[in-house]
């Protein structure tokens, strides 16, 4: 590719996350070209329709998650890298409101980007746990709890806040 046809994509998949993440997965193509300061046939030359972006957006999101749990990994508190990382869950189902529905993705393409967030994760929990900072909690039910408080607090994010206060303290409590 082309440096400035990298750069027109970068741009429009930069513009795109953007949008979704503040209007979700029906953000007008119109308005991502016109925001990212191309013309809309620069937009569909690289994303041929709607899924084609939507998925590109939802990859970079998942990649972006990836990317921050590995950041984390050699944080001075693992606990505090987990929790941390735990907002960012948050925050990246919230942002991506509507992109699940929108995409029809693969059930292979689903366990993939699943796959790579649980195993994210789970080397934060691990890390947590061996230095004493989080009890015996399994992944995936920390993930189907911020997914779930994701889901109940959609515009609310100082209740998503309050309720992943509850699930850090459960983690970070000692049970009998």
């Amino acid at each position: 590719m082309r440096a400035d046809a990298r750069r027109n994509y970068e741009r429009v998949l930069a513009t795109a996350v953007e949008v979704v993440a503040d209007q979700g997965a029906e953000a007008s193509l119109e308005e991502i070209a016109r925001r990212a300061g191309v013309g809309s046939a620069t937009l569909h030359r690289h994303f041929p329709g709607r899924a084609a972006l939507l998925e590109a957006v939802f990859h970079e999101r998942v990649e972006g998650l990836c990317a921050r749990a590995a950041e984390l990994e050699t944080a001075a508190q693992p606990g505090e890298a987990l929790v941390t990382w735990l907002r960012a869950v948050v925050a990246h189902a919230a942002e991506a409101r509507g992109l699940g529905a929108a995409l029809l993705i693969g059930a292979k393409e689903g366990r993939e980007y699943h796959a790579k967030i649980r195993d994210a994760g789970h080397r934060l929990l691990t890390r947590a746990q061996r230095a004493g900072e989080a009890n015996e909690a399994g992944i995936d039910d920390l993930l189907l709890l911020v997914n779930a408080i994701s889901l109940a607090t959609e515009d609310d994010a100082a209740r998503a806040e309050a309720l992943l206060g509850l699930v850090v303290e459960g983690i970070r409590r000692e049970h009998p």
